[in-house]
Formats: C-alpha cells, sequence, structure tokens
C-alpha cells in the first residue's frame, strides 16, 4: 500500500490548521505557501477535506479555511479515506466477488490480508492530530 501525494499533503494541511487557534479562518494561499504545497492542488484538497467534515469553508472578504473538528477527534485515517477513500489493501477486501478464486470465506490469504488490514486502520485511527501538533 502507498499513500499518495496529495494525502501527504492534506496531512500537513490539517497539521498546519491544528497548530492555529481554535476557528481561526486562514487562506488556501496562506497554508500552501507556508507548507509549500502548489496552490491548484491545495484548493482540490482542501474541497475534499471539506467534504469529508474535517475542514469547513467560508466565503467572502475574510474568508478561508478552518478545522470543522477539533485536533483530537481527527485521524490520520479520516485524511487518509478524505482523499483516497476507504483503506483496502487488495480489491477482494473491497468486493468479494473480485476474488478470482471466487472463495474469500475461506481463503487463508483473503483472511491475512484482511487482518493486515484491520492493523494498519488501527495504528492510523491511534494517532490524532491534537498528539501529532504537539510534537
Amino acid at each position: 500500500m502507498r499513500l499518495n501525494q496529495a494525502t501527504d499533503y492534506a496531512f500537513r494541511a490539517v497539521l498546519y490548521l491544528s497548530s492555529l487557534p481554535k476557528g481561526q479562518v486562514i487562506e488556501a494561499r496562506v497554508i500552501a505557501e507556508n507548507e509549500k504545497i502548489p496552490i491548484r492542488f491545495m484548493l482540490k484538497i482542501l474541497r475534499l477535506l471539506t467534504q469529508a467534515g474535517i475542514v469547513e469553508s467560508y466565503r467572502g472578504v475574510g474568508g478561508g479555511y478552518a478545522l470543522a473538528k477539533v485536533p483530537g477527534e481527527i485521524t490520520l485515517k479520516d485524511v487518509v479515506e478524505a482523499v483516497e477513500g476507504p483503506v483496502r489493501i487488495n480489491r477482494c477486501l473491497i468486493a468479494p466477488e473480485e476474488c478470482n478464486k471466487r472463495n474469500t470465506a475461506k481463503c487463508s490469504i483473503h483472511k491475512a490480508l484482511y487482518s493486515i488490514q484491520q492493523t494498519i486502520n488501527r495504528e492510523l485511527e491511534r494517532y490524532d492530530f491534537d498528539t501529532l501538533s504537539k510534537r
């Protein structure tokens, strides 16, 4: 499994927003400049984070972005799923009918991959942005 560049940018944007006082609204351009993220990617990522309920968007003069939740309620898993969708390390874990063998209930590989996926999900849920912003 490999996280894409957009997810790395999203982690950095949420971490940046986590370091601000609660409710502070900041322009996408400022986040992009501070985190060295191209503005067109920043806008796309902020849109995904807004759709996921992690970030709030404010229009107009003085508009921008702020966290929609407190940093302690946002995990790495939340951000990964906002950008990439559900964490799945193999297609048979998304849809059992995708299994070439058509026997996920008895497949030892499917069971092993499911266990590994559960471990990855637990680890991603362990890290919240309150903790990460204090490191």
